[in-house]
């Protein structure tokens, strides 16, 4: 099978050859692989991988004076330039061998009122998103591979113009508040999708909506601020994208088990990253309670093993995930939690691709 028949028959719960194993990795990650397979391109990269990659197509956007201001997603911290989409300052940070990009001042921090909200300048534009580019990667992508875009998100971005601390009180403190400046983010996403979506068709397979809600030991918010405010927004989203043909891949990472069965309920296809390492989110567990609702994308632990686990320690990892959330029908699309950071040994990455390429059917 190739790479994209692979992955689209565990989506449609097919019999496969074996589980598919996709690769989430920084620009230095990226890099060191393209250098050791001699080449000079990600394309080229993961076809010497021999990846099932689900390749990213996040359209770009530029701001009112035509300067880009996102190199991936134009919304989140991985953004190139000076700020976000939504006008959120990014500083460039170097740590040993990576260069990461952090939020600078949350420009909606001093905000009282929802009358505040509109006055807010920098809403970014439904025409300002760079839709040609992303239809071409599309495009070129979906002839080997599965592809994945556009990136949205609720609550991320909230955090992200509020700044994290202050959205977290913002909850409990001034509810009203929180929905006004997510209906803005509901409204210029919703329409960027319903401009995109239509153009991609036969192109694309998943949209990515991404909205951590979960830290390493419990929720961030309570079960009852969620499904005020974010329950109804991500089934308007899965309504929206399932219109369109597409399925819903939804990411939080974190100990967000008790919400999980609600958040599948809204429509959700695939469920990213099964952090199993947190409280209540155990591989078996999620596989018996879950696994005929969803398809899982992710389970192997980048925090500890991937980075300094023995490739023993690797190879046990990625079977254990196998062997629970491939169980039966499988259901499941093998990847590391998370992007791979610098430092990770290559023997380590190698270790969990060529695990999942020989374990068969």
């Amino acid at each position: 099978m190739t790479p994209r028949e692979r992955v689209l028959a565990v989506l449609n719960r097919q019999p496969v050859d074996r589980l598919p194993v996709d690769l989430w990795h920084t620009p230095e990650v990226a890099a060191i692989l393209r250098g050791h397979f001699g080449v000079d391109d990600d394309f080229s990269m993961w076809r010497a991988l021999g990846l099932d990659k689900i390749v990213w197509v996040f359209p770009d956007y530029r701001t009112r004076g035509g300067d880009r201001a996102g190199a991936q997603s134009g919304a989140g911290a991985e953004s190139g330039g000076l700020q976000t989409a939504w006008g959120v300052p990014l500083n460039e940070v170097q740590a040993g061998e990576a260069r990461y990009v952090e939020f600078g001042d949350a420009p909606l921090a001093g905000i009282t009122s929802t009358v505040e909200v509109d006055r807010y300048s920098a809403w970014p534009t439904v025409e300002g998103f760079d839709y040609e580019a992303s239809i071409a990667l599309a495009r070129r992508a979906s002839t080997e591979y599965v592809t994945i875009g556009p990136w949205v998100s609720h609550f991320e971005i909230y955090c992200q113009l509020r700044g994290l601390e202050r959205a977290l009180m913002d909850l409990a403190e001034h509810p009203g508040l929180v929905e006004a400046v997510l209906d803005r983010i509901e409204s210029i996403q919703t329409g960027m999708m319903e401009r995109l979506l239509p153009r991609v068709k036969g192109y694309l397979d998943l949209v990515f909506v991404s909205d951590d809600i979960a830290g390493q030991r419990s929720l961030l918010m309570s079960p009852r601020a969620w499904r005020t405010h974010l329950q109804p927004r991500l089934k308007r989203w899965c309504d929206l994208i399932h219109a369109h043909g597409l399925r819903v891949f939804y990411h939080t990472d974190g100990a967000a088990r008790p919400l999980l069965g609600p958040i599948l309920d809204c429509g959700v296809d695939v469920l990213n990253p099964i952090q199993h390492a947190c409280p209540g989110m155990d591989l078996a567990g999620l596989k018996r309670e879950f696994g005929s609702r969803v398809i899982f994308h992710g389970g192997v632990d980048n925090q500890s093993v991937l980075p300094r686990g023995t490739v023993e320690q690797v190879r046990t990892e990625v079977m254990d995930c196998l062997r629970t959330l491939g169980a039966g029908q499988g259901g499941f699309i093998c990847a590391s939690c998370h992007n791979l950071q610098p430092g990770t040994p290559l023997e380590n990455i190698l270790t969990m691709v060529e695990t999942v390429q020989q374990s068969g059917g």
